[in-house]
């Protein structure tokens, strides 16, 4: 099972989801909000676990946290993983659009100066001036988007920029999403959950719900369960091995 974008450390009791993580054996990319929150949520990656910590620097708190862009620089070398970051051209973070683009800009430039990273990247109402940016940045690394909304045109750009896809159950409630997904090549998909933020059955996403996406990628791919899932690991095993 594969977790590919959560926010461990925003449960209410993350240590908890943390151990039942490393028991289910679930593959969680625990990605942060803040540089701030980097030390503290890189703990809940306990020993003979498969939780990876990314460092992140949210664009919805880019305007409030971006003197924390010195911390960034400081633990990056600390990890191989990225994210949250990105763009959000939502009405009520639009008015902070020059500091979203400041943030997003250094972050990349400093990937590309550390020899790239695996991104987890943003990009509500905001995908093409976040494919404008990996362009400007091609030794960032390798950049997956985080429930893609973008249009068809946006995919097949960033599909030729190289980039990848993580796709949770929350997102494929909408029918358009599902479309969407059955145009992304099998090889360039992992499974989220966006947890504690996404919601699954009127709940709050947890790790191991990224197992309904499974299913539904199964369907949408006219295979069985097991072949999901196998798709899946081979995904995870080659993104890892890129950087």
């Amino acid at each position: 099972m594969i977790d590919f974008h959560a926010h461990l450390d925003l449960y209410p009791d993350p240590q908890e989801i943390a151990r039942e993580c490393k028991i289910k054996d679930i593959y969680v990319l625990s990605v942060t909000t803040t540089p701030s929150a980097w030390v503290g949520t890189s703990a809940l990656a306990i020993p003979g676990s498969r939780i990876n910590t990314a460092l992140g620097l949210h664009p919805q708190v880019a305007h409030q946290r971006k003197g924390e862009l010195e911390a960034f620089d400081r633990y990056l070398p600390d990890t191989r993983y990225i994210g949250e970051i990105g763009l959000d051209g939502t009405p009520e973070f639009k008015n902070y659009w020059a500091d979203q683009l400041e943030v997003f800009s250094h972050i990349l430039k400093a990937c590309s100066c550390a020899g790239g990273r695996i991104i987890s990247a943003h990009s509500r109402r905001a995908t093409s001036a976040v494919l404008d940016y990996l362009e400007k940045f091609p030794d960032a690394g390798l950049t997956v988007l985080h429930w893609f909304t973008g249009s068809k045109r946006d995919l097949e750009r960033a599909l030729s920029l190289g980039c990848w896809f993580s796709i949770g159950p929350a997102m494929l409630v909408s029918e358009r999403s599902r479309e969407m997904v059955k145009h992304i090549p099998t090889e360039r998909v992992l499974t989220e959950t966006d947890g504690p933020f996404a919601q699954v059955e009127k709940r709050s996403a947890l790790p191991w719900d990224a197992q309904k996406a499974t299913i539904q990628l199964a369907r949408l791919w006219e295979v069985e369960n097991k072949d999901a899932e196998l798709i899946l690991e081979n995904n995870l095993q080659k993104i890892i091995s890129t950087l």
